[in-house]
Protein backbone atom coordinates (compact mmCIF):
# COMPACT_ATOMS: atom_id res chain seq x y z
CA UNK A 1 0.00 0.00 0.00
CA UNK A 2 1.14 3.91 -0.77
CA UNK A 3 2.42 5.52 2.62
CA UNK A 4 0.45 8.90 2.33
CA UNK A 5 1.74 10.22 4.83
CA UNK A 6 4.34 9.87 7.66
CA UNK A 7 4.47 12.30 11.06
CA UNK A 8 7.93 11.64 12.71
CA UNK A 9 8.76 13.19 16.31
CA UNK A 10 6.39 15.94 16.01
CA UNK A 11 6.26 19.19 18.22
CA UNK A 12 4.36 22.52 18.68
CA UNK A 13 4.59 24.60 21.58
CA UNK A 14 3.13 27.63 22.03
CA UNK A 15 4.28 31.14 23.92
CA UNK A 16 2.13 32.26 26.61
CA UNK A 17 2.22 34.54 29.42
CA UNK A 18 1.90 31.66 31.88
CA UNK A 19 4.88 29.88 29.84
CA UNK A 20 5.26 27.48 26.80
CA UNK A 21 2.47 25.74 26.15
CA UNK A 22 3.77 21.91 25.42
CA UNK A 23 1.03 20.99 22.72
CA UNK A 24 2.28 18.03 21.08
CA UNK A 25 5.72 16.11 21.93
CA UNK A 26 7.21 13.40 19.90
CA UNK A 27 3.96 12.58 17.81
CA UNK A 28 4.66 9.73 15.47
CA UNK A 29 2.84 7.72 13.22
CA UNK A 30 1.99 6.99 9.17
CA UNK A 31 -0.87 6.41 7.32
CA UNK A 32 -1.51 4.57 3.74
CA UNK A 33 -3.77 4.70 1.02
CA UNK A 34 -7.08 3.23 1.77
CA UNK A 35 -6.15 3.31 6.06
CA UNK A 36 -8.19 5.13 8.60
CA UNK A 37 -5.62 5.87 11.84
CA UNK A 38 -7.84 6.77 14.58
CA UNK A 39 -6.70 9.48 16.65
CA UNK A 40 -8.31 9.96 20.20
CA UNK A 41 -7.99 11.98 23.48
CA UNK A 42 -9.57 13.69 25.75
CA UNK A 43 -9.99 17.57 24.88
CA UNK A 44 -6.83 19.32 25.27
CA UNK A 45 -4.92 16.27 24.67
CA UNK A 46 -3.23 17.57 21.27
CA UNK A 47 -4.63 15.60 18.47
CA UNK A 48 -6.51 18.85 16.70
CA UNK A 49 -3.09 20.73 17.30
CA UNK A 50 -1.80 17.51 14.79
CA UNK A 51 -4.25 17.88 12.69
CA UNK A 52 -3.33 21.11 12.10
CA UNK A 53 0.02 20.63 11.82
CA UNK A 54 -0.46 18.30 8.92
CA UNK A 55 -2.75 20.52 7.23
CA UNK A 56 -0.27 23.66 7.54
CA UNK A 57 -2.37 25.87 9.83
CA UNK A 58 0.21 25.77 12.15
CA UNK A 59 4.03 25.61 12.03
CA UNK A 60 5.78 22.69 14.05
CA UNK A 61 8.09 23.24 16.59
CA UNK A 62 10.19 20.22 15.84
CA UNK A 63 10.16 16.67 13.75
CA UNK A 64 8.97 16.22 10.26
CA UNK A 65 5.74 15.77 8.34
CA UNK A 66 6.42 14.17 5.32
CA UNK A 67 3.28 13.57 2.28
CA UNK A 68 4.10 11.40 -0.56
CA UNK A 69 7.19 11.13 0.57
CA UNK A 70 8.14 14.97 0.17
CA UNK A 71 8.70 17.01 3.26
CA UNK A 72 5.66 19.39 3.60
CA UNK A 73 6.45 20.54 7.28
CA UNK A 74 8.62 23.12 6.11
CA UNK A 75 5.07 24.78 4.43
CA UNK A 76 3.03 27.00 7.08
CA UNK A 77 -0.33 28.55 5.37
CA UNK A 78 1.53 29.06 2.01
CA UNK A 79 1.55 25.78 0.41
CA UNK A 80 1.50 24.90 -3.42
CA UNK A 81 -2.12 24.77 -4.86
CA UNK A 82 -1.30 20.83 -5.76
CA UNK A 83 -0.74 20.19 -2.44
CA UNK A 84 -4.03 21.62 -0.60
CA UNK A 85 -5.30 19.69 -3.65
CA UNK A 86 -3.95 16.41 -2.44
CA UNK A 87 -4.73 17.63 1.32
CA UNK A 88 -8.25 18.11 2.87
CA UNK A 89 -9.70 18.85 6.28
CA UNK A 90 -13.35 18.36 7.84
CA UNK A 91 -14.23 20.74 10.50
CA UNK A 92 -15.83 19.57 13.68
CA UNK A 93 -18.61 22.76 13.75
CA UNK A 94 -19.94 22.77 9.67
CA UNK A 95 -22.31 25.86 10.58
CA UNK A 96 -19.00 27.65 10.77
CA UNK A 97 -16.69 26.68 7.85
CA UNK A 98 -19.48 27.33 5.52
CA UNK A 99 -19.95 30.07 3.75
CA UNK A 100 -23.59 31.59 4.55
CA UNK A 101 -24.07 33.77 2.27
CA UNK A 102 -22.92 31.05 -0.42
CA UNK A 103 -25.20 28.51 -1.50
CA UNK A 104 -24.53 25.08 -1.36
CA UNK A 105 -24.10 25.21 -5.32
CA UNK A 106 -21.18 27.71 -4.75
CA UNK A 107 -19.27 26.91 -1.83
CA UNK A 108 -19.20 23.43 -4.32
CA UNK A 109 -17.85 25.26 -6.71
CA UNK A 110 -15.04 27.55 -5.24
CA UNK A 111 -12.90 24.94 -4.89
CA UNK A 112 -13.35 23.56 -8.42
CA UNK A 113 -12.68 26.75 -9.99
CA UNK A 114 -9.64 27.66 -7.86
CA UNK A 115 -8.07 24.45 -8.55
CA UNK A 116 -8.95 24.54 -12.39
CA UNK A 117 -10.59 20.73 -11.84
CA UNK A 118 -13.14 21.37 -14.20
CA UNK A 119 -14.27 23.41 -17.68
CA UNK A 120 -17.24 26.17 -16.85
CA UNK A 121 -19.63 23.58 -19.03
CA UNK A 122 -18.98 20.74 -16.63
CA UNK A 123 -19.28 22.61 -13.01
CA UNK A 124 -22.83 21.91 -12.76
CA UNK A 125 -22.43 18.20 -13.54
CA UNK A 126 -19.60 17.69 -11.08
CA UNK A 127 -21.43 19.51 -8.49
CA UNK A 128 -24.47 17.00 -8.62
CA UNK A 129 -22.30 14.51 -8.99
CA UNK A 130 -21.02 15.40 -5.66
CA UNK A 131 -23.94 16.37 -4.21
CA UNK A 132 -24.78 12.56 -5.52
CA UNK A 133 -21.99 11.21 -3.83
CA UNK A 134 -22.51 12.25 -0.21
CA UNK A 135 -26.07 11.32 -0.71
CA UNK A 136 -28.11 14.80 -1.02
CA UNK A 137 -30.85 15.70 -3.67
CA UNK A 138 -30.19 17.75 -6.39
CA UNK A 139 -32.45 20.24 -4.77
CA UNK A 140 -29.93 20.93 -2.87
CA UNK A 141 -27.82 23.13 -5.05
CA UNK A 142 -29.68 26.26 -4.16
CA UNK A 143 -29.83 25.98 -0.66
CA UNK A 144 -28.19 28.29 2.31
CA UNK A 145 -26.06 26.60 4.85
CA UNK A 146 -28.97 28.43 7.48
CA UNK A 147 -31.07 26.05 5.56
CA UNK A 148 -29.83 23.05 6.60
CA UNK A 149 -29.68 20.69 9.35
CA UNK A 150 -26.46 19.83 10.99
CA UNK A 151 -25.93 16.37 9.53
CA UNK A 152 -26.63 17.94 5.93
CA UNK A 153 -24.50 20.88 6.57
CA UNK A 154 -21.50 18.33 7.40
CA UNK A 155 -22.28 16.08 4.58
CA UNK A 156 -22.01 19.51 2.30
CA UNK A 157 -18.34 19.76 3.71
CA UNK A 158 -17.61 16.63 3.06
CA UNK A 159 -18.21 17.48 -0.84
CA UNK A 160 -16.42 20.04 -0.59
CA UNK A 161 -13.68 18.62 0.24
CA UNK A 162 -14.14 15.77 -2.09
CA UNK A 163 -13.89 17.88 -4.99
CA UNK A 164 -10.50 18.36 -5.32
CA UNK A 165 -9.89 14.50 -6.04
CA UNK A 166 -7.89 14.29 -2.50
CA UNK A 167 -5.59 11.02 -1.15
CA UNK A 168 -5.74 12.14 2.41
CA UNK A 169 -8.61 13.92 4.34
CA UNK A 170 -8.22 15.05 7.92
CA UNK A 171 -11.45 14.51 9.72
CA UNK A 172 -11.61 16.89 13.13
CA UNK A 173 -14.28 15.79 15.00
CA UNK A 174 -16.98 15.58 12.52
CA UNK A 175 -19.45 14.15 14.13
CA UNK A 176 -19.23 15.10 17.80
CA UNK A 177 -22.20 18.01 17.57
CA UNK A 178 -24.73 15.75 15.97
CA UNK A 179 -27.20 12.90 16.91
CA UNK A 180 -26.65 9.40 17.22
CA UNK A 181 -28.91 8.42 13.84
CA UNK A 182 -26.92 10.82 12.42
CA UNK A 183 -23.55 10.03 13.21
CA UNK A 184 -23.86 7.08 11.75
CA UNK A 185 -25.32 8.21 8.53
CA UNK A 186 -22.32 10.43 7.86
CA UNK A 187 -19.64 7.30 9.70
CA UNK A 188 -21.20 4.91 6.76
CA UNK A 189 -20.84 7.55 3.84
CA UNK A 190 -17.04 7.96 4.71
CA UNK A 191 -16.52 4.36 4.65
CA UNK A 192 -18.01 3.93 1.15
CA UNK A 193 -16.92 6.83 -0.33
CA UNK A 194 -12.77 5.79 1.17
CA UNK A 195 -13.53 1.92 -0.03
CA UNK A 196 -14.45 3.90 -3.43
CA UNK A 197 -11.93 5.70 -3.97
CA UNK A 198 -9.26 4.21 -1.61
CA UNK A 199 -8.36 7.43 0.39
CA UNK A 200 -6.64 8.02 3.73
CA UNK A 201 -8.43 9.52 6.34
CA UNK A 202 -6.96 10.78 9.65
CA UNK A 203 -9.81 10.70 12.03
CA UNK A 204 -10.24 12.66 15.00
CA UNK A 205 -12.06 11.95 17.93
CA UNK A 206 -13.10 11.94 21.91
CA UNK A 207 -15.28 9.02 20.59
CA UNK A 208 -13.15 5.59 21.47
CA UNK A 209 -15.97 3.39 20.55
CA UNK A 210 -16.61 5.23 17.19
CA UNK A 211 -13.03 3.61 16.67
CA UNK A 212 -14.35 0.09 16.29
CA UNK A 213 -16.04 0.64 13.24
CA UNK A 214 -13.95 3.08 10.93
CA UNK A 215 -10.95 2.96 11.70
CA UNK A 216 -8.07 0.72 10.66
CA UNK A 217 -5.37 1.11 13.71
CA UNK A 218 -5.78 3.43 16.72
CA UNK A 219 -3.56 5.90 18.59
CA UNK A 220 -4.37 7.15 21.93
CA UNK A 221 -3.05 10.43 22.88
CA UNK A 222 -2.64 12.02 26.54
CA UNK A 223 -1.38 15.34 27.04
CA UNK A 224 0.19 15.84 23.70
CA UNK A 225 2.34 12.01 23.69
CA UNK A 226 0.95 8.90 21.87
CA UNK A 227 0.45 6.75 24.30
CA UNK A 228 -0.32 3.61 22.93
CA UNK A 229 -0.94 2.97 18.99
CA UNK A 230 -1.69 -0.36 17.86
CA UNK A 231 -4.11 -2.28 14.96
CA UNK A 232 -7.91 -2.03 16.20
CA UNK A 233 -8.99 -5.81 16.54
CA UNK A 234 -5.63 -5.77 18.57
CA UNK A 235 -6.09 -2.44 21.08
CA UNK A 236 -9.58 -3.59 21.23
CA UNK A 237 -8.92 -7.00 22.84
CA UNK A 238 -5.48 -6.11 24.65
CA UNK A 239 -4.91 -2.71 25.74
CA UNK A 240 -1.38 -2.08 26.97
CA UNK A 241 -1.30 1.54 28.49
CA UNK A 242 -3.26 2.00 32.11
CA UNK A 243 -5.07 5.12 30.71
CA UNK A 244 -6.22 2.91 27.17
CA UNK A 245 -7.14 0.57 29.89
CA UNK A 246 -8.75 3.48 31.77
CA UNK A 247 -10.49 5.10 28.31
CA UNK A 248 -12.01 1.38 27.24
CA UNK A 249 -13.38 0.52 31.03
CA UNK A 250 -15.35 4.08 30.91
CA UNK A 251 -17.29 3.24 27.68
CA UNK A 252 -21.14 2.49 27.82
CA UNK A 253 -22.29 -1.17 27.32
CA UNK A 254 -25.61 -2.14 26.45
CA UNK A 255 -25.22 -6.24 27.24
CA UNK A 256 -23.21 -8.40 29.89
CA UNK A 257 -21.99 -9.94 26.69
CA UNK A 258 -20.09 -6.55 26.18
CA UNK A 259 -19.25 -5.76 29.56
CA UNK A 260 -17.51 -9.46 29.90
CA UNK A 261 -14.88 -8.08 27.06
CA UNK A 262 -13.76 -4.63 28.88
CA UNK A 263 -10.79 -4.46 30.46
CA UNK A 264 -10.88 -4.37 34.34
CA UNK A 265 -12.14 -0.88 35.46
CA UNK A 266 -8.91 1.22 36.37
CA UNK A 267 -9.39 4.43 38.79
CA UNK A 268 -7.40 7.34 38.00
CA UNK A 269 -7.09 10.12 40.49
CA UNK A 270 -6.75 13.90 40.60
CA UNK A 271 -7.20 15.83 37.34
CA UNK A 272 -4.93 16.37 34.28
CA UNK A 273 -1.76 17.81 34.31
CA UNK A 274 -1.73 21.82 33.08
CA UNK A 275 0.28 21.40 29.36
CA UNK A 276 2.38 24.12 31.08
CA UNK A 277 3.39 22.77 33.81
CA UNK A 278 4.28 19.22 32.82
CA UNK A 279 5.27 16.41 35.43
CA UNK A 280 8.30 14.77 35.06
CA UNK A 281 8.74 11.71 33.94
CA UNK A 282 5.77 9.58 32.50
CA UNK A 283 3.07 12.50 32.21
CA UNK A 284 0.47 9.99 33.55
CA UNK A 285 2.05 8.83 36.32
CA UNK A 286 0.32 11.61 38.82
CA UNK A 287 -3.39 9.81 37.85
CA UNK A 288 -2.12 6.04 37.34
CA UNK A 289 -2.78 3.58 39.65
CA UNK A 290 -0.15 1.41 38.73
CA UNK A 291 2.69 3.83 38.62
CA UNK A 292 6.78 3.05 40.09
CA UNK A 293 9.20 4.92 41.44
CA UNK A 294 10.83 4.98 38.00
CA UNK A 295 7.49 6.42 36.43
CA UNK A 296 8.11 9.99 38.29
CA UNK A 297 11.69 10.09 37.19
CA UNK A 298 11.70 9.57 33.94
CA UNK A 299 9.77 9.45 30.48
CA UNK A 300 9.60 6.07 28.94
CA UNK A 301 9.98 5.83 25.16
CA UNK A 302 7.72 4.52 22.99
CA UNK A 303 8.48 0.57 22.75
CA UNK A 304 7.17 -2.24 19.68
CA UNK A 305 5.54 -4.55 22.42
CA UNK A 306 4.65 -6.89 19.96
CA UNK A 307 4.38 -6.80 15.87
CA UNK A 308 2.38 -3.32 14.84
CA UNK A 309 1.49 -2.69 19.03
CA UNK A 310 3.45 0.28 20.12
CA UNK A 311 2.70 1.62 23.73
CA UNK A 312 4.83 4.32 26.19
CA UNK A 313 5.14 2.23 29.48
CA UNK A 314 7.64 1.25 31.85
CA UNK A 315 4.66 -1.84 32.73
CA UNK A 316 6.30 -3.50 29.08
Amino acid sequence: MEELLKVEQLKKHFVTSRGIVQAVSEATFSITAGETLGLVGESGSGKSTVAYMVMGLYQPTDGNIRFKDKNIGKYHQKRPLELKKELQIVFQDPGSSLNPRRSVGKILELPLKIHRIDSQFNLRKRILDLLDMVGLPKEYETKYPSSLGGGEKQMVAIARALSTDPSLIVLDEPTSALDVSIQAKIINTLIRIQKERNLGYLFITHDLSLMRNIAHRVAIMYLGRIVEQALTKDFFETPLHPYTQMLLASIPVVSEEEEKIKPERITSVGEIPSPVNIPPGCVFHPRCPKKMDICSQEEPTMVEYKPGHFVRCYLY
